[in-house]
């Protein structure tokens, strides 16, 4: 009993400590994010050059995944590679020094490297920390931090550059949640700095977790077809400006209020996966069905509750989708799965931009049914997800 009460005490510190790391993170390059384009501009930038250095740092960044994720489980080093990817957000405040577009550039591009380092190792720390208290619950409690340095970012980054009037003094207010980003990472790695020991010594219900076979395969289609056909944030606010339902300085608010919905939904939605399992992975279809119909509406209150359902799902989908890889891939194959899965995760969503993205500018009145239809692909597999889960627990 008192080994229990141990590790559950050791899973709240480094899932808290961690979830810390992630607010601190999203503050640093969601904030930099949210002004890189009119940044770039100034330094001499075309629109065109804008659109190609933020593809190709995200393309590199969901690339990096799948080899940082081998490497984290051929090594074991989790926590250096963790590190290493959290070390490199130092490229933001650094911005503060760039004369050109071009350095500029680079730094952008190194910052998405980082974070794609870093994400397969990270995810699976959080996958062994969480044993002990349910993973759900544990992966709810790192979104529901993250996604408050996702809505803090941008508004710190606002006011500063309201009230200075340039660029540099917000980048460099970033060195503060950098330096102490830094410092936690290495508090935690002390505190646990083998987890899969920790896993290994306290938990004993997932040991015949299954390797990358098929039922993974099936799982990864399902992501595939859940993401492709997610109607994303820029689409709905893009339609939104475009036929006048809102106005420019509306959308960073109607995003940060998704974002605070995600926050909220994230621990619930995990602790229901905890006690209901996998059947909470249907809601993620089930919305993308609907939502297309309310993000391409014509009415501001069909605006705003796709806002609603696209932080609801956002909330399940980083919280069920990654607690359940956990709980179906054996340890010693949870960073490749990682990898496998965030790589994935991100082409779902870059498909699903350009498909849904030419249809709406060829084909407006057919554009929602788009998405609409690979989500209701993705209940169709999804049953296919269930009943494997079942077969496995039987």
């Amino acid at each position: 009993m008192h080994l229990d009460r141990t590790a559950h005490h050791i899973a709240y510190r480094i899932i808290i400590i961690l979830g810390i790391v992630a607010l601190l993170g999203d503050i640093i390059y969601e904030g930099a994010r949210s002004i890189s384009g009119p940044y770039l501009l100034t330094l001499g930038a075309s629109a065109v050059l804008v659109g190609t250095i933020t593809g190709a740092g995200e393309f590199l960044g969901y690339a990096v995944r799948l080899i940082s994720g081998r490497v984290a489980d051929s090594t074991r080093m989790y926590w250096a590679l963790t590190a290493l990817g959290y070390g490199m957000l130092i490229t933001v405040p650094l911005l503060a020094f760039t004369g050109s577009w071009e350095m500029a550039a680079v730094l952008f591009i190194l910052e998405r490297i980082g974070k794609g380092i870093r994400s397969p190792p990270k995810d699976t720390i959080l996958s062994h920390a969480t044993a002990p208290i349910g993973r759900g619950m544990g992966f709810g409690i790192h979104e529901l931090l993250d996604q408050i340095g996702a809505v803090a970012g941008p508004v710190i980054l606002a006011v500063a550059l309201a009230g200075t009037g340039t660029y540099k003094e917000g980048f460099l207010l970033l060195f503060i949640p950098f330096i102490i980003l830094i410092g936690l990472v290495l508090v935690a790695w002390r505190l646990l700095p083998d987890p899969v020991s920790f896993e290994k010594g306290h938990i004993a219900l997932y040991s015949e977790a299954t390797g990358i076979g098929r039922e993974f395969i099936m799982f990864s289609v399902f992501t595939l077809l859940c993401t492709a056909g997610f109607l994303s944030f820029p689409l709905i606010s893009f339609h939104a400006l475009q036929t006048g339902l809102m106005v420019a300085y509306e959308i960073p608010l109607l995003y940060a209020g998704a974002m605070l919905v995600d926050a909220a939904i994230a621990p619930i939605a995990g602790r229901l996966y905890d006690t209901k399992g996998i059947i909470l992975l249907l809601p993620i279809p089930l919305i993308g069905i609907i939502l297309p119909f309310l993000g391409f509406g014509m009415g501001r209150e069909l605006i705003f509750l796709s806002a609603i359902l696209f932080g609801i799902s956002m909330g399940i989908q980083e919280t069920v989708l990654r607690a359940a890889i956990a709980d179906r891939i054996h340890i010693s194959k949870r960073g490749t799965a990682y990898g496998i899965f965030n790589t994935i995760y991100g082409a779902g969503f870059f498909i699903g931009g350009i498909l849904v993205g030419w249809m709406y500018e060829n084909y407006t009145a057919f554009a929602p049914a788009v998405p609409a239809m690979v989500s209701l692909a993705a209940c169709i597999v999804f049953i296919r997800v269930w009943r494997s889960s079942d077969h496995q627990e039987s």
